[in-house]
């Protein structure tokens, strides 16, 4: 009795099949790559969205009345600005964040009249950047908030996470990307999530 041949259809629907259970039966989770990936030094803040969209880098929507939020920018005034090409590479060598610093004064003015402060005295504010210069943020205005100094945690403690933040990067426990994104949604949420 002859053998019947396999036909090119029985072929095309035996290699469906073989895909379909081996897409079926993997185990959840399971991934093509054998390396691990290193963890956030950070979970990222509930209100970066669902899906961790970046920020609208250097969109004001607005420029004026902008009011600060809880010790948090308003995020229509100032919602954060990067140099786009910086790489983590520049941002960790020494003396990187002078050699970019670039706020003149009558800007530090406008980002006060933005906010509405006609007046203040030494030390009670600091025209901040958001994402600050040694995570690769810019100089635009749309990266500067007045920050006051307390109710803590004001301007020394974001310091204190900037620098946090950079360490992190640094060492290749988070990304540059994440850490820029993480501080400009919300600062005070991964201040009180790093270890003090």
């Amino acid at each position: 009795m002859r053998r019947k041949r396999n036909t090119p259809l029985t072929t095309i629907l035996l290699f469906i099949l073989a895909v379909i259970a081996y897409f079926f039966f993997r185990s959840p989770g399971a991934t093509s790559s054998t390396t691990p990936t290193p963890p956030s030094a950070v979970n990222p803040p509930a209100t970066a969205g669902a899906n961790g969209a970046a920020p609208q880098w250097g969109h004001q929507s607005k420029t004026s009345g902008c009011k600060v939020n809880g010790g948090l920018q308003d995020k229509a005034c100032t919602p954060g600005d990067i140099f786009p090409n910086v790489t983590t590479a520049q941002i960790c060598k020494s003396g990187y964040s002078s050699s970019v610093r670039n706020v003149p004064e009558s800007e530090k003015n406008q980002v006060y009249a933005e906010y509405g402060i006609t007046s203040h005295g030494s030390g009670q504010y600091e025209v901040d950047h958001l994402v600050s210069l040694e995570l690769g943020g810019s100089n635009d205005i749309s990266n500067l908030w007045p920050q006051a100094a307390s109710p803590t945690p004001g301007f020394h403690q974001k310091d204190s996470l900037e620098n946090y933040l950079h360490d992190q990067v640094c060492s290749g426990a988070i990304s540059l990307a994440d850490a820029q994104k993480e501080i400009a949604t919300d600062w005070l949420a991964v201040y009180n999530g790093m270890p003090k």
